[in-house]
């Protein structure tokens, strides 16, 4: 599989594939924080569509934070893995919640300081991320999306697992994903620099594309 240099290149080449959303006046490019954000900054410049910020944390098994057993968006949206869920106690599940919750609160609170609440009503929301591995963080986006009103919801990723793509299209409208590697491993492993994406990079986006 071809690996991308970095977020940005990624979001290039996935840009080339969202070409028929080029003038529609009713799309907004929602970029999932953190690391989907420089690749939706990316593909709204391109597009010439306002760019926005989703946040949405992952539930992640306690010894096994990159596998998720379900996800958090704003507005109280919650999904989860009943089977994942299944190998934790109570206990546990409401610990990884309060401590994802906070974090989403801190990010939704930094990101949104300033700017209007998100509006989605009657649009198309195109929710980009650096890549689907369980898919559960982008389920949560489309729901979050619905909540908001969207009229169509589509998914664009540079690279995700069969299963994942699989699952999002039973969710979304249309679920664009250039690269189904046959053998998944991580999504990092798609990418020759694959950095953690600070907050002031997500700031600096939302504030430079109109």
């Amino acid at each position: 599989m071809t690996a991308y240099r970095d977020r940005a290149d990624a979001g290039l080449m996935l840009a080339d594939r969202l070409t028929a959303l080029i003038g529609e006046p009713d799309v907004t490019v929602l970029g999932l924080v953190r690391g989907g954000v420089p690749v939706a900054r990316v593909i709204a410049e391109r597009l010439g569509a306002p760019l926005d910020a989703l946040v949405v944390r992952k539930l992640g098994m306690p010894w096994a934070p990159e596998v998720a057993f379900g996800a958090l968006g704003p507005g109280g949206v919650r999904v989860v893995n009943e089977v994942v869920a299944g190998q934790l106690g109570t206990d546990d599940i409401a610990e990884v919640q309060r401590r994802e919750q906070a974090e989403l609160d801190r990010r939704e609170e930094l990101y949104r300081a300033g700017r209007p609440p998100l509006e989605l009503a009657g649009r198309t929301a195109l929710i980009v991320d650096d890549g689907l591995a369980t898919g559960a963080t982008a389920r949560a986006a489309v729901q979050v999306a619905r909540q908001l009103g969207a009229r169509r919801v589509v998914v664009a990723v540079p690279v995700g697992s069969q299963e994942a793509y699989e699952m999002l299209a039973a969710e979304a409208d249309q679920v664009i994903c250039a690269q189904r590697p046959p053998t998944f491993t991580a999504v990092g492993a798609y990418y020759d620099d694959f950095q953690e994406v600070s907050d002031g990079e997500v700031t600096d986006a939302l504030t430079s594309v109109s």
